[in-house]
């Protein structure tokens, strides 16, 4: 790439010294006006660079290169980074990625633990951090020389939003990084134009099981499923409640909800399994058999994939509203 801009600007140099052998005063005037716009406005991603910006834990990083090597010790940035068209910088990754496919043939550096040795031997130019990551190893690696930057840790769109544009502009991806933010609000607007459309007394209400029995586990306020059935224009029977939080049996047989999403898929037939839970055979949704399993990534990983989960919710809940979508 920087062999084609020198070769580029050569062309340029060339093209200009031609022809300033016939031009006026006014015409070189009108050059060098139009040579100092051209300066101020970088053609290029690279121009960009040194950039210096804030991460999420308050630490100013400056970013002096385009990086040409990246790891990613969280999958909400992994995704995030393959998005923006970096699939091929990307030198590592956590244990726990999954998404897209190409995360397999990528260096693993670790979990909850991460493994400092394997990063310093990638010899990264940019690390993407995330505050859910071991301090103590966030530290050994800016202590080793690193860049490290903190994408911070969305819990809604605007948030991830906000992750997109961080990365975007660390990574000299801008044009992308609003591409996929402007895509992400135009589907939920088509969403949310469509879910305006249902009537008050056909709002479904909705229970959300991230984890079954003995333990049930659901999303309330201040979560992304939360979020998003509010702009599908349905009801979440825990809403009333922070974060995630565990219910009893008695607490969803007594909310009674209409539609059952399940977002989990390490127990043997899930549905199946609710389906057949005694004391649940009075449940709107189990008699109507309107118990769904879902993705949990794509309905709870802060990334641009939260949309296509707000359509996937949006037809599992309303597929007559939603099923031109």
């Amino acid at each position: 790439m920087k062999n084609l801009h020198v070769l580029l600007f050569s062309l340029l140099l060339v093209t200009g010294i031609l022809a300033g052998c016939g031009e006026t005063e006014d015409d070189a005037t009108d050059q060098t006006e139009t040579e100092t716009e051209q300066t101020e406005q970088p053609s290029s991603d690279e121009s960009a660079f040194p950039v210096t910006m804030e991460g999420s834990d308050g630490e100013e990083v400056t970013i002096e290169e385009k990086p040409e090597a990246i790891v990613s010790l969280i999958p909400s940035n992994t995704e995030i980074a393959f998005a923006l068209g970096l699939g091929n910088n990307i030198v590592g990754v956590s244990d726990h990625d999954n998404y897209p496919e190409e995360v397999q043939e990528k260096e693993k550096i670790g979990g909850l633990e991460l493994n400092i040795e394997m990063i310093l031997s990638l010899e990264p130019d940019l690390v993407l951090a995330h505050p859910t990551n071991s301090p103590e190893g966030i530290d050994q690696l800016k202590e080793s020389g690193l860049t490290v930057l903190m994408v911070n840790d969305a819990t809604n769109f605007d948030e991830v939003y906000e992750s997109i544009e961080m990365m975007a502009e660390a990574t000299g991806t801008k044009e992308e990084g609003e591409n996929i933010i402007t895509s992400m609000q135009d589907k939920l607007s088509e969403l949310e134009e469509k879910a305006a459309g249902i009537p008050e007394d056909e709002v479904k209400s909705v229970y959300i099981e991230i984890s079954p029995e003995p333990e049930i586990f659901t999303p309330g306020n201040n979560t992304f499923e939360n979020e998003i059935l509010t702009k599908i224009n349905a009801e979440n029977i825990a809403a009333d409640q922070e974060g995630w939080i565990e219910l009893s049996e008695e607490a969803i047989v007594e909310q009674n909800p209409e539609v059952i999403i399940l977002s989990y898929d390490f127990v043997e037939d899930p549905v199946g399994q609710l389906m057949g839970r005694d004391a649940w055979q009075d449940i709107e949704a189990v008699k109507n058999e309107q118990v769904i399993q879902v993705d949990t990534d794509i309905i709870s990983r802060p990334g641009p994939r939260l949309a296509e989960g707000a359509e996937t919710l949006a037809k599992a809940i309303y597929p007559d509203v939603f099923e031109e979508q």
